[in-house]
């Protein structure tokens, strides 16, 4: 073998194994995400991981997938507010599953969606939900909880913007 045949093929090595790393670091993302998320507000996490019967990451993107619907919905001035009542907002925000289509989604899925949709239009809310590997269904349990906390936290004409939105 020449050396530049020896180069080459060194060169496509190191070029395989930084496509590799570079898709193994991706795949982890939203878990890390989702990780972060849950440390930057443990205890808005931990209630809603309690009251849906969630793992903290799971607890963690399912809150951030409401408050996206809420930022989604209310003037930026209005979300200000909200997220200004709970920590670690944009970690929320993050640990989101992306929008999109999911893999796999069946007719009932669909179906859920548009009664959801037209329900309260968080069908975005019940896929990401679905994508956590939790039941779309969770999402009426969720909404007080959140409701709840910035409430609490943010006081009560913050927790009816975020209640307001939710509908």
């Amino acid at each position: 073998m020449t050396w530049r045949q020896q180069r080459g093929l060194a060169c496509a090595t190191l070029f395989a194994a930084t496509s590799l790393v570079a898709l193994a670091a991706k795949a982890d993302a939203p878990q890390a995400a989702a990780a972060r998320a849950a440390a930057a507000s443990p205890e808005l996490v931990g209630a809603l991981s309690k009251e849906i019967g969630a793992t903290p990451e799971q607890a963690a993107g399912a809150a951030g997938a409401l408050f996206g619907v809420a930022k989604s919905r209310l003037k930026p001035d209005e979300f200000s507010q909200v997220a200004s009542a709970v920590p670690g907002m944009t970690s929320l925000l993050n640990a989101a599953p992306a929008a999109g289509g999911t893999t796999g989604t069946s007719d009932a899925v669909g179906a859920l969606s548009q009664i959801t949709k037209s329900v309260g239009g968080l069908a975005s809310a019940t896929s990401a939900f679905t994508k956590l590997g939790l039941k779309p269904e969770l999402v009426t349990k969720a909404i007080p909880v959140l409701t709840a906390f910035v409430t609490k936290s943010g006081g009560a004409n913050v927790g009816k913007l975020l209640a307001g939105a939710l509908k």
